[in-house]
C-alpha cells in the first residue's frame, strides 16, 4: 500500500521546491530515483521490494516529471542531488541506501559525492552520466519511440505502446518528461567531469547492468564500476536498460544477496 506525501524543501539560490514522494513499506530506508521514463518506471519495483523485505522505499518524482512543477532555477542533476540530500536531512533519515536507474543513477552518484553521513550505500542500475570513449549514451532525442523500446528492453513487446493513442493528459505528461530530461541531462546525458570525481567515493556501491541494454552498453557499465573504488559490478541476464521494470525479481535478489559480500550496507 503506497502513501504519498508532499514536501517543501528550501534550496539556496533556488528557493522552495515542492517534491511529491510515494512511500512503500516500513524498515530500513531506501531512496529510489527514477530515470527519464518517469516515476511509474520504478513504482512497481518499489512495491515489490517493500513487500519482499522489511524496508521502506521512498520514490520522489523529480520536479518537472509526472506533470509536476519545476522551479526555473532547478536545471541540473547536481541540483536534484542537493534537493534530495536536503530532503533526507528534513526527514532525519539515517542508514539510507540510494538506488537510481538511468538518469536516476546519475543523480545517485551526485548524492554520494555530497558525502552525507545519512547515506550508507548506493545502487546504480544502468546509470548514465559519465563519458566513456567509444561508448556514448544513445541519443534519446533522435530516436523514434519504437527504437527507444527496442534499445531499452530485452523483450520490448510487453512494454511497447503507441504514444499517439494515449489520452491528451498522458501525452502532455510524456512531453513534460521529455522536456525535463533535456533540461537536467542535456542531449549527451553525461557530465565530462563526473568520471574523475567518482574516484573520491568511499561508499559501498553496487552497479547492476542489463546485458541487453542498448541505451548504455555493458562496457559503459563496467567503466562506471571501474571509476568507483568500492564498486561491485553485476551483469543481469535477459534484461535491458530498466531491469527494475523488466525483471524486478532479479534486481531485488541482486541487492539483497549483496549482504553475503562485504557490501553489508545494502541489507541487514
Amino acid at each position: 500500500m503506497a502513501t504519498t506525501a508532499q514536501y517543501t524543501v528550501s534550496l539556496d539560490g533556488i528557493g522552495p521546491v515542492e517534491v511529491s514522494v510515494a512511500g512503500y513499506g516500513y524498515g530500513q530506508p531506501f531512496l529510489l530515483l527514477h530515470g527519464g521514463a518517469g516515476p511509474q518506471s520504478v513504482t512497481g519495483f518499489a512495491e515489490k521490494f517493500a513487500a519482499a523485505h522489511d524496508v521502506r522505499v521512498l520514490v520522489p518524482t523529480h520536479p518537472g516529471f509526472g506533470g509536476t512543477e519545476r522551479p526555473e532555477a532547478l536545471t541540473t542533476v547536481s541540483g536534484l542531488a542537493t534537493l534530495y540530500g536536503a530532503l533526507l536531512d528534513q526527514l532525519a533519515l539515517t542508514d539510507v541506501t540510494v538506488i537510481g536507474n538511468s538518469i536516476g543513477g546519475w543523480i545517485t552518484t551526485e548524492i554520494a559525492l555530497l558525502k552525507s553521513p545519512r547515506v550508507s550505500g548506493i545502487v546504480l542500475i544502468d546509470a548514465v552520466g559519465i563519458e566513456v570513449p567509444g561508448h556514448p549514451v544513445a541519443d534519446f532525442f533522435s530516436l523514434t519511440m519504437d527504437e527507444v523500446f527496442r534499445l531499452t528492453f530485452h523483450d520490448p513487446e510487453p512494454f511497447r505502446i503507441d504514444p499517439t493513442t494515449l489520452p491528451p493528459a498522458a501525452q502532455a505528461i510524456a512531453a513534460g518528461n521529455r522536456t525535463a530530461i533535456a533540461v537536467y541531462a542535456g542531449s549527451a546525458m553525461a557530465d565530462p567531469t563526473l568520471v574523475g570525481r567518482l574516484g573520491s567515493l568511499e561508499i559501498p556501491t553496487l552497479v547492476l547492468w542489463g546485458e541487453s541494454d542498448g541505451i548504455v552498453d555493458v562496457d559503459y557499465g563496467r567503466a562506471y564500476a571501474a571509476a568507483i573504488p568500492l564498486a561491485q559490478f553485476q551483469l543481469l541476464p535477459e534484461t535491458g536498460h530498466s531491469p527494475q521494470l523488466e525483471t524486478p525479481d532479479q534486481v531485488i535478489h541482486a541487492i539483497w544477496d549483496s549482504a553475503d559480500t562485504d557490501f553489508t550496507a545494502f541489507a541487514r
